[in-house]
């Protein structure tokens, strides 16, 4: 009932002064202790429960203080035992069947320890720390309140609920502080929660070790602090905090303090939550707790004390007090203190229920002994060893309230949800915001059935975090030397995404699939290849089937003018030929162009092959003749015969059938395919032919460049023939352009990446063949449709 232990100097001399309490009174305490009596006078009257068997009590004071609990718990174990049967007085001797407290754990602790190997039943209405659960060390403790390991759970998925991962803590410097804040914190690493900073106090503290850790939640980042406190050890600290107010703190609470009256008075916990005892209704209790009348209080130490400082008179004059003399006028109905506020009944109603939970297991001894006839006329002796075993059973209900206890000796854990609300009087109030039943499934477990109103004032949530939220397409690296919490949000790496918010890690997409600009999703790689719908195919082609068009034109004005002395000079038979083969090269370089398959693909390099080779054949034909037509001047030279249509065309079907016959085994043991090319960019599928055999393409180029290279050597030779029309020179000409074309191709072809490789070659397809037709045969029609008075044998022949 009193915070404080007075302090005594010890001279080691004499024998030291007794201990004693001082400090105010706690009048909440107080009511607890009347809410004790109040259930053994209803017990005592009932004709239910215990009939004809008086309870009595004894109550002491514990001060809040270890020594003085210890104190009380040997003067519990030090009287025998009797109790009288059919009396209303209890013996003067009678020895305590069983303890109701402490309200601390600390206090609670070290009476269990003193009165637990007598087999003592202790039950404490208000001590909550989760080490009284372990039945090895105290094995004849029961609480009807739950333990704190439902409650740090409870405090660690509230403070997740509301996405606050960056905290602070301050416990008190006691059993009840140490292992509460101790459970709290590994259910929040658990839930991914940081603390910034764990402060442990005590109310006996110097001042300067308070200011400390006022300083510390001065200083720090993190907005909401919990507190797993005693009242007492809060007061010290918010009283430094108002003195130099912090910024605005949300305080989580436990329920030892969240619910005191006398906390009420900080305004800078205005928005407080936290997990409390529910509220409950004790009928007939606030009459009881009222009904002090003058004899009463004056039969009571501490009735007086509390009515002395409630109503700041003396009972009783004494010297060298100054304060008046009650005079009969006070009236404790319009008494306004936790005394008489039954407002909200929540750690009375434990008291109550413990002092049932008791009786009943006395009840059913009682009752066990009548029904085997053990009882005697005068005397019944109980055992506290059997209230111990009895209280292991009890499973009752009271005015609603249901009392049991588990294998530990704790009850059900349920709590509502306590915010700290400003009423129409502008102070502070208690209101029930939600609750958390134990047992329920986890996810009913939590539930907030009305609007929070926070340390600010509003309703937003407060932001306590040390780093926001890294959004989806970024992932969380941690700062060096902080907690997880403090992280930066980097963005992902190439072809990597995170659709979730705070992602830890990027996944890496698919080999067909690439992020897109967020990096939040994977979406499939553009497919890309040289196609008839884009500018540079539509230019190809149109290049393309140009020439060709061109091609046939030509043929058409040659075969117009096929008797004239410029056609038939130049063999017009391999003038046709060549110009088919020139009309197919400019057609197969549209094989290039569109969807590659794998028919498509073998297609048009052996088309190329095919055609080109037929094309330089032609060509080469062409020299041959120019050369053997020389060389037939020469009197006594016979070449011409060696060398006539047959030979010529023997010679064009000969190198073509080599190319032929090279493509054929490149196509039987091992064709070109098309292949799906991810490698060459990253965000694109390159769709392409591959070669299949590198020596089969190369065998292919090399055969035709061999073929030109014959053909532009031959073609130089005759360059310097006399003739007024010598065509070796116009194959020369072509002859450069074409190994020129195909020399540069060479390293375009390997360093273009993708559509662009398909690109090059046609378009060196083109400009060698547009070369050929350009040098050959552009003369020649120029002559025959612009210059038609060249075009004799006359002027062939070179004669005037």
């Amino acid at each position: 009932m009193h915070y404080y232990l007075k302090t005594v100097k010890k001279n080691y001399s004499s024998l030291p002064e007794p201990l004693k309490c001082t400090g105010s009174m706690d009048t909440r305490e107080l009511r607890f202790s009347r809410a004790m009596a109040f259930a053994i006078d209803e017990i005592n009257n009932s004709t239910d429960l215990l009939p004809g068997v008086t309870l009595g009590y004894k109550i002491h004071d514990s001060c809040s203080s270890p020594p003085m609990a210890v104190q009380s718990a040997f003067q519990f174990t030090n009287d025998p035992l009797s109790m009288y049967k059919n009396t209303k007085v209890c013996s003067q001797s009678g020895r305590v069947l069983a303890v109701i407290g402490d309200s601390g754990s600390t206090q609670s602790i070290s009476i269990s320890r003193i009165i637990g190997p007598f087999d003592i039943p202790q039950v404490s209405p208000f001590a909550t720390c989760a080490c009284l659960s372990d039945k090895t060390q105290y094995p004849t403790f029961f609480r009807t309140i739950p333990s704190d390991h439902f409650q740090a759970l409870a405090l660690a998925k509230l403070v997740k609920h509301f996405g606050w991962t960056w905290i602070g803590t301050v416990q008190s410097n006691s059993d009840y502080g140490n292992n509460g804040m101790a459970s709290f914190l590994r259910a929040a690493q658990k839930e991914g929660i940081c603390v910034e900073y764990s402060e442990s106090i005590t109310r006996y503290d110097p001042q300067n070790k308070i200011q400390q850790v006022a300083e510390v939640i001065r200083r720090s980042t993190a907005t909401v602090v919990v507190a797993f406190t005693s009242p007492g050890d809060l007061w010290v600290l918010l009283e430094e905090l108002t003195v130099h107010p912090s910024p605005p703190r949300q305080w989580i609470g436990s329920e030892a303090w969240v619910t005191h009256p006398e906390v009420l008075r900080f305004r800078l916990c205005e928005g407080a939550i936290g997990f409390a005892i529910p509220q409950s209704k004790i009928p007939g209790f606030r009459e009881y707790l009222l009904d002090l009348s003058p004899a009463k209080v004056a039969a009571s130490h501490v009735l007086s004390e509390f009515w002395e400082g409630a109503f700041n008179c003396l009972l009783e004059k004494r010297a060298g007090s100054a304060n008046r003399v009650c005079d009969g006028s006070e009236d404790i109905q319009k008494l306004q203190n936790p005394f008489t506020d039954t407002s909200q009944l929540r750690i009375t109603n434990m008291v109550y229920k413990a002092v049932y939970a008791i009786a009943h297991a006395i009840h059913n001894i009682v009752c066990k002994k009548i029904n085997s006839a053990i009882l005697s006329d005068q005397f019944m002796k109980i055992e506290p060893v059997q209230v111990l075993d009895q209280l292991k059973r009890v499973n009752f209900s009271r005015n609603g309230y249901h009392v049991s206890f588990d294998a530990n000796g704790d009850p059900v854990a349920f709590y509502e949800l306590i915010n700290w609300k400003r009423n129409e009087n502008g102070g502070l109030e208690f209101v029930t915001v939600g609750h958390y039943d134990e047992s329920l499934s986890p996810g009913q477990k939590f539930n907030i059935k009305r609007e929070i109103i926070w340390a600010d004032g509003g309703i937003q949530v407060p932001v306590s975090v040390c780093s926001d939220s890294c959004p989806p397409g970024t992932r969380k690296v941690l700062q060096k030397g902080k907690p997880v919490c403090c992280y930066d949000c980097v963005p992902c790496a190439e072809g990597e995404t995170s659709n979730t918010t705070d992602s830890s890690d990027c996944s890496l997409c698919p080999k067909e699939f690439w992020p897109n600009a967020e990096k939040t999703i994977c979406l499939p790689k553009l497919v890309e290849f040289l196609s008839f719908n884009e500018v540079l195919g539509i230019i190809l082609a149109a290049f393309s089937i140009a020439g060709a068009c061109l091609t046939i034109v030509t043929a058409i004005v040659l075969f117009k003018h096929r008797f004239t002395p410029v056609v038939k000079a130049n063999n017009s038979e391999l003038s046709f030929l060549l110009l088919f083969s020139l009309t197919l090269c400019f057609l197969c370089s549209l094989t290039f162009i569109g969807r590659p398959s794998d028919w498509s693909c073998m297609l048009r390099h052996t088309a190329f092959g095919i055609t080109f080779v037929l094309c330089i054949s032609c060509v080469l034909g062409k020299t041959i003749v120019v050369l053997m037509a020389f060389k037939a001047t020469i009197p006594g030279s016979n070449v011409v015969k060696w060398f006539g249509s047959k030979q010529q065309r023997m010679t064009v079907i000969s190198f073509t059938f080599v190319q032929v016959l090279i493509c054929i085994i490149w196509l039987v043991l091992k064709p070109p395919f098309s292949i799906r090319n991810l490698t060459t960019y990253k965000e694109i599928i390159i769709l392409e032919c591959a070669l299949g055999s590198a020596l089969g393409f190369w065998a292919v180029l090399g055969y035709v460049g061999l073929l030109a290279v014959f053909c532009f050597v031959l073609a130089v030779l005759a360059r310097k023939l006399p003739d007024n029309f010598n065509e070796a020179k116009l194959i020369t000409f072509s002859m450069l352009i074409f190994c020129a074309v195909w020399i540069t191709f060479i390293p375009a072809y390997i360093s273009s990446p993708g559509k662009f490789t398909v690109a090059v070659e046609v378009f060196a397809i083109l400009a060698s063949s547009f070369g050929l037709i350009f040098c050959i045969f552009f003369p020649k029609c120029f002559i025959i449709l612009f210059r038609p008075e060249k075009n004799t044998k006359k002027h062939l022949m070179g004669k005037r």
